[in-house]
């Protein structure tokens, strides 16, 4: 039988690491989100963020600019966050509206309160073995598979998505940790073959259900990164639609969410798997929060030294 592997455990632990850290800190740490319009999926997230640091004793504030501001009102907000010497961290909520450049706002963003990890010198610190700031979601993954005892030194590793958010990032952690590791993509060639050969199997390309049992090596890990939001039934691919889950979810609630694994399928064949919803959105939160606080240690550290 299929191991769930479940973020909700690895969370709490990491969660319950920053409240430990926050506790010892006056004034607690300070986050600010900037929410750009009002995208629903963006609202979520923003509100279990809000949860989490509250938790962990870390004040969080959202500050929310109307849909349609120009760029340079978002660039002015980040600007004053990163003037503010009471706020730790700052994370621009993404997507952000079309006329507007993430590029331009991440490079804007001071790289010592960048806690999402997307600043090109927090980037080159990753990827040189000596990180500041480890982007959320990958951060967590490996979380998870060293609290599941999921080898990774000598194994084969595939990623599939090469996004700075999750792919490249989780290619380079993995590989600090020595593991072999295949980065995949849209023009990946006979790309279920590849991905056969994983030992652990990561799927982050946005695609509901994309990666079925002939993606998967028997006995694998599989991680599923998606977060996919369905609300009819002609959204659900194929494969999907024999899922008793998601069709009573759409029944019942107009909506469902499933990851880019089709589970049923892939449950036949892997070892592990993580879950969606419960899987590793859990993990993203806590290591916002965690970066939050080692922010703020970082912060006042730099600060007592100076003095």
């Amino acid at each position: 039988m299929v191991q769930l592997l479940e973020g909700a455990p690895v969370a709490k632990r990491i969660l319950d690491e920053a409240r430990a850290g926050a506790a010892a800190l006056s004034p607690p740490p300070a986050l600010v989100v900037l929410l750009l319009g009002n995208d629903p999926a963006s609202e979520a997230y923003i509100s279990s963020k809000s949860r989490a640091a509250d938790e962990a004793g870390v004040r969080a504030e959202t500050v929310r600019l109307p849909s349609g501001s120009p760029p340079e009102a978002l660039l002015e907000a980040v600007a004053a966050a990163n003037r503010d010497p009471e706020v730790d961290g700052v994370l621009v909520q993404m997507p952000l509206e079309p006329g507007h450049d993430p590029a331009r706002v991440i490079d804007a963003l001071d790289p010592g309160k960048d806690v999402d990890g997307l600043h090109p010198e927090n980037v080159g610190l990753l990827h040189q073995g000596r990180p500041r700031f480890v982007p959320c979601t990958p951060a967590g993954i490996v979380a998870l598979l060293d609290h599941y005892g999921v080898p990774l030194s000598g194994r084969r590793a595939v990623v599939v998505g090469r996004s700075a958010l999750v792919g490249r990032p989780l290619a380079a952690l993995l590989t600090q940790r020595d593991a072999t590791v295949t980065v995949c993509h849209s023009r990946t060639g006979d790309l279920p073959a590849v991905c056969r050969e994983a030992e652990i199997l990561v799927a982050a390309i946005g695609r509901p259900g994309f990666v079925t049992a002939q993606f998967v090596q028997p006995g694998a890990t599989v991680v599923d990164v998606g977060i996919n939001r369905l609300e009819s039934i002609d959204e659900i691919p194929q494969n999907l639609r024999r899922s008793e889950r998601i069709a009573n979810a759409i029944a019942s609630k107009g909506r469902a969410m499933v990851g880019d694994v089709d589970f049923d399928d892939v449950s036949r064949v892997a070892a592990r798997v993580t879950p969606v919803p419960g899987g590793v959105g859990p993990l993203t939160v806590a290591m916002l929060i965690h970066n939050t606080v080692l922010a703020a240690q970082m912060r006042r550290g730099a600060d007592a030294n100076r003095g």
